[in-house]
Parts: structure tokens; sequence; C-alpha cells
């Protein structure tokens, strides 16, 4: 395929690069879209918190939402 090891290394080195600067590509759209539903159910909960202790609770409730959400689904497709 390659006719030098020269141009075999240069190719090797160029992919690597590609590769490595592409590597994290594409993942930040699912951190910004759980970090919009954390904030959104952050000001949900803390709207109907009366006291120091509900805060806390609807802190630790936006956190793990979407776990409970997932559970849920799986529990209703029965999976």
């Amino acid at each position: 395929m390659f006719k030098t090891e020269a141009c075999k290394t240069e190719y090797e080195t160029v992919y690597n690069k590609i590769v490595k600067k592409n590597k994290f590509r594409g993942h930040a759209n699912s951190g910004a879209i759980y970090g919009m539903g954390f904030i959104g159910a952050l000001i949900y909960f803390l709207q109907h918190a009366t006291s120091f202790m509900a805060v806390v609770i609807g802190i630790i409730k936006a956190i793990f939402w979407p776990a409970v959400v997932i559970y849920r689904v799986l529990q209703i497709l029965g999976l």
C-alpha cells in the first residue's frame, strides 16, 4: 500500500493527529441537554420548597431525576 516506510510513518502520524483531535467530538450535546433539564428541574423543585430541608431535597431530586425517569420508562417497557 505504501511505497516507502517514510510514507507509512507520515500517514500514521497524520491519522493519529486527526483521531486524537476528534476523539471526544459530539459528546457535548448530551451534557447540554442534561444541564438544561437539571436547571429546569432545579427551578421547579425550588419554587415548591417551603423549608431548608425541602431545598436540599429539591437539589437532590434535580440531580437524580433522569435516572428515575429512565427507570420508570424501562419498567413500563418491561425491559
